[in-house]
């Protein structure tokens, strides 16, 4: 079965824009735990618009107390938040190549231009103890350098996906992130997913077989808006469980 790790940031940047604990990412990290999904996950970026450093170490002992559920730390592998996911022991850390002020992430890591960097910092993720995950294009010809490098999951980037769900290239999409996964997981790689996947989208994503989990932030915090918490939850965990 799929996992969904539910991305926080946008509860974050509400909280935010009122300069107190309000809504506190914490709570609704909780109670989405206590509804049944499988995993927080956050990024933190540089100028800590949204998720902060400080939230990685307040949320670690919240996901420690619901048994299977993990804690998922996104982001550009800094120096300083390096130090931050290694002594906030998250369970599993996404590397993803953002540029400091980037609005959101947009693309995957280059596996051969970025291989001697991103080499170190893997294996000290591992020595850490913590699973590393590398951000990457479905269409990125060289997916199989990722456990050269020491990673133990790549996550899929999907809103080429998102973009054209529904319209005349949805399959030809769906064939090419199949590819990718199958190439991946040929590799000895664990396939993650995430970036624009929503209740519309995701369950024919999930026709792939293997994705391991998913991590959906933005389009699952609409939703909770929409429709409410416990509905919107329970709709995504029916999809991942099919």
């Amino acid at each position: 079965m799929t996992k969904l790790s539910v991305n926080i940031n946008k509860i974050a940047l509400l909280r935010n824009s009122r300069g107190r604990d309000f809504p506190s990412v914490a709570w609704f990290s909780e109670r989405c735990l206590r509804l049944g999904a499988h995993g927080i996950t956050l990024h933190p970026r540089p100028d800590q618009r949204h998720a902060r450093y400080a939230d990685v170490a307040a949320l670690r002992p919240l996901t420690a107390r619901f048994p299977g559920a993990e804690l998922n730390v996104e982001g550009y592998p800094t120096p300083e938040f390096l130090d931050v996911v290694v002594a906030g022991r998250a369970d599993q850390c996404t590397l993803v190549p953002d540029a400091p002020g980037q609005l959101t992430s947009d693309h995957g890591w280059d596996l051969v231009g970025d291989a001697d960097r991103l080499r170190p910092i893997l294996a000290r993720l591992r020595a850490a103890g913590i699973r590393s995950s590398l951000f990457v294009d479905f269409d990125a010809p060289d997916l199989a350098r990722a456990k050269d490098l020491g990673a133990d999951r790549v996550e899929l980037y999907t809103e080429p996906y998102a973009v054209h769900f529904g319209g005349p290239e949805q399959n030809r999409m769906l064939d090419g992130f199949a590819r990718a996964a199958a190439a991946a997981q040929a590799a000895g790689l664990g396939v993650n997913a995430g970036h624009d996947l929503n209740l519309q989208n995701l369950a024919a994503f999930l026709a792939i077989p293997g994705i391991l989990e998913v991590s959906i932030g933005h389009a699952l915090v609409v939703e909770c808006l929409e429709a409410g918490v416990d509905r919107t939850l329970g709709d995504y965990l029916k999809i991942v469980a099919a």
